[in-house]
């Protein structure tokens, strides 16, 4: 198990193949789990640790998380990924599952002080699990650690044996095999990890025939989270493709250059219709040039950017 974590890790920047790549799945990160409908139950007995309970008599399922809930997860170890991203495993119940649907995240939170009241104060930021979706026992976080971010500093310094306060899942796209002829995705950065979940979810899945093509931006190569991982399912898996494009390019680099521009969308992803969906995540500056960003009250919000300008509607796009 270390091994690979080790080796997951190190799986990042590795310089480049051909633009587009056809690919299929050697199985890497989600975090999936159905939801039944029934109501989840759960408990913790310990303070410090998150133990559950079955989520209902006829699965027999177990699952870590709690959506109500903060409950603490312990750290296992760590693997540096690149020059500013790290992953980190966390542990709980060796016969759970950590209970996420296709696409969801988690919310983290670590105290920043006390108010006034002298009450904790917290910080909350939310991440998305790259881990097996059927792992028990343990999630993967891929965190590109900020100078200035609370949250991720905080990580920063977590050592084996800390814990990190979670809760969720928090829904997002909720994903059905063949819901969509042909997916698209534009991730910048650590926006590429819901991007994982859903292309992992397709690939696994003999019955889904989706077709995926991912636009991956970054400011390196250096900056690729993942990049091995990505080659070896695009190599592997010819209903999906994926295309590279940094803005400082090495000596070398035989990908894409500069900022996703109208002719990489027009020529890589399924163009507007009722059966593609494109799906975006990445920095906000990212966002404003390719979709626009989310309204102030976190929901979808206007479609702007180069999607719109090439014909795209609202009903065609999701911003993560």
């Amino acid at each position: 198990m270390a091994m690979f974590f080790r080796r997951l890790a190190k799986s990042a920047p590795i310089t480049f193949s051909n633009a587009f790549r056809g690919s299929q799945s050697s199985s890497f990160g989600v975090i999936a789990a159905t939801f039944s409908g029934g109501v989840l139950y759960y408990f913790t007995s310990s303070p410090n640790l998150a133990h559950l309970d079955s989520i209902n008599e006829e699965s027999q399922k177990k699952v870590a998380l709690k959506s109500d809930k903060w409950l603490e997860f312990k750290l296992h170890e760590t693997a540096n990924v690149s020059h500013n991203t790290k992953l980190y495993r966390f542990s709980f119940d060796s016969d759970a599952e950590l209970g996420l649907d296709i696409a969801s995240c988690i919310l983290t939170r670590a105290p920043t002080g006390q108010n006034d009241e002298g009450k904790t104060k917290y910080v909350v930021r939310p991440y998305t699990p790259i881990s097996d979706p059927d792992a028990k026992g343990y999630f993967d976080l891929m965190i590109k650690l900020y100078p200035e971010g609370k949250m991720s500093q905080h990580f920063a310094k977590l050592k084996p044996g800390d814990v990190v306060e979670v809760k969720g899942p928090i829904e997002k796209l909720r994903y059905t095999p063949n819901m969509k002829k042909h997916i698209g995705m534009i991730a910048g950065g650590s926006g590429i990890t819901p991007m994982l979940q859903i292309v992992e979810a397709i690939l696994k899945n003999p019955d889904d025939k989706t077709q995926v093509s991912l636009v991956y931006a970054n400011v390196s190569p250096d900056d690729i989270l993942l990049k091995q991982k990505l080659d070896i399912l695009a190599t592997s898996h010819p209903n999906f493709k994926v295309f590279y494009t940094v803005d400082n390019p090495s000596k070398d680099w035989r990908g894409g250059v500069g900022y996703v521009s109208k002719d990489v969308v027009s020529k890589g992803l399924p163009g507007p219709g009722d059966d593609s969906l494109i799906l975006v995540c990445g920095p906000p500056g990212m966002m404003q040039h390719i979709s626009g960003g989310k309204a102030k009250d976190y929901s979808q919000g206007e479609l702007s950017g180069v999607l719109k300008e090439l014909g795209y509607t609202e009903e065609m796009v999701y911003k993560f």
